[in-house]
């Protein structure tokens, strides 16, 4: 029997996967080896009939362009007890696995870690390459390289987008868009750039302050005056999802929703609309300031996970996936496998990107200085600052609480 390769595929979808695994396994099988597909994630590994595929090249060529993920996923998250008693050796053998492939965002990436350190103390001569999945691009790839499936997500995100912006201005109304991205604001920053929204609510925008619903609210307010002032009676506001992660006990009372977590500790934001939460708020908020507005709730989410990949991320994940042998057949291991911006394959150790104290992998947020964030928003956002208050006076008694920049305490 000829040695083998393993690849599972972890957390939520994103555009891609399926490319990835195809170009793998279309090129470790031009090397002569199998390649087994693990459906359920991790949790294949510490099941003692594991449900598989051989994936030969007629499967991978079938593949390699859908959406989806042809193997199925899984948020399964091993345990202590998991990795004591029952971790699958016995698959890894009979098969003459000689490497795992892991395919995931930082989850996953953080399960790949402990992965690696087990097979070192177990002394099991099998490697493993982590792929970095995720629409979120929140994981620390250096040089602001984006994960696989951002590009594709926010390509079919800026269409449903964009839509929504022509809507607000056939019929002068508003709309609040709640986007994907459970720590950090990548995805909405990018909606929000390409269609041109008047407002950007990121986590990350609160790097001087705090995260209250009552910021939240005068952010959306602030461009609502702003766009007034200059006869402009429509607008959208794109919020990420990732600003419930930081708000108060007291502020997610306040929101009114009762969250439910998933096996990582997360709350499980995709079991309610953001975006009907944010539109609420506003509403109640405008009302109370007699602002005349209509503003409707937009949800954008699991329609962009599973999308056809763009051509950008179909040769982007080809060159991951192609990278992987390359990093394999360098002896490479615990590791991910990163792209440069000149196209060299190199390795970025797990371990150097662990948390020290948790092992986990730290999720990549916007960087709020960043040149080209800033020319965001200083330049496409609309909303009120100390020259717009004499103005702003037409509809609200004191302008200064929707001052863009007091209430990020910027200045």
């Amino acid at each position: 029997m000829n040695h083998s390769i393993a690849i599972l595929c972890g957390g939520g979808p994103a555009p891609g996967i399926n490319t990835v695994v195809g170009s793998i396994a279309k090129t470790f099988i031009n090397q002569g080896y199998r390649v087994l597909g693990l459906h359920h994630g991790y949790k294949s590994l510490f099941d003692p009939n594991p449900s598989m595929v051989e994936i030969d090249f007629f499967l991978a060529d079938q593949i390699f362009n859908k959406g989806g993920s042809f193997l199925k996923m899984s948020r399964f998250k091993p345990g202590d007890d998991d990795y004591a008693n029952r971790f699958n050796l016995d698959f890894f053998v009979k098969n003459k696995v000689t490497l795992l492939v892991t395919i995931g965002g930082d989850d996953t990436a953080s399960s790949a870690n402990r992965i690696a350190k087990f097979l070192e103390e177990k002394n099991y001569h099998i490697s493993n390459i982590h792929v970095p999945k995720t629409i979120d691009n929140d994981l620390p790839l250096p040089n602001h390289a984006p994960t696989f499936g951002y590009h594709s997500a926010k390509a079919a995100s800026a269409v449903i987008a964009t839509t929504v912006m022509e809507d607000a201005r056939t019929s002068e109304n508003w709309f609040v868009v709640s986007a994907m991205g459970r720590s950090a604001g990548h995805l909405a920053l990018g909606i929000g750039a390409s269609c041109h929204y008047p407002m950007i609510v990121i986590p990350e925008m609160f790097n001087k302050t705090e995260i209250t619903v009552e910021k939240i609210v005068n952010l959306a307010i602030s461009s609502i005056l702003k766009r007034k002032i200059m006869g402009i009676n429509y607008g959208a506001i794109v919020v990420s999802e990732g600003v419930f992660h930081f708000l108060s006990d007291d502020d997610l009372k306040k929101s009114g929703v009762n969250f439910s977590f998933d096996e990582h500790g997360h709350p499980e934001l995709g079991k309610v609309s953001k975006a009907h939460i944010f539109n609420e708020m506003l509403e109640k908020r405008i009302k109370s300031l007699k602002i005349k507005i209509k503003s409707r709730p937009v949800e954008i989410g699991y329609e962009v996970r599973c999308g056809v990949p763009t051509a950008y991320d179909l040769v982007y994940c080809s060159h991951l996936g192609m990278g992987v042998y390359k990093l394999f057949k360098e002896g490479k291991s615990a590791c991910m496998v990163y792209m440069d911006h000149s196209g060299n394959v190199l390795p970025l150790y797990l371990k150097d990107l662990q948390d020290p104290v948790t092992g986990k992998i730290p999720p990549r947020g916007v960087d709020i200085n960043n040149a080209k964030v800033n020319m965001i928003f200083n330049n496409l956002l609309h909303y009120i600052t100390k020259d717009d208050y004499g103005a702003a006076k037409a509809y609200v008694e004191n302008p200064e609480l929707f001052d863009f920049h007091k209430i990020l305490e910027w200045e």
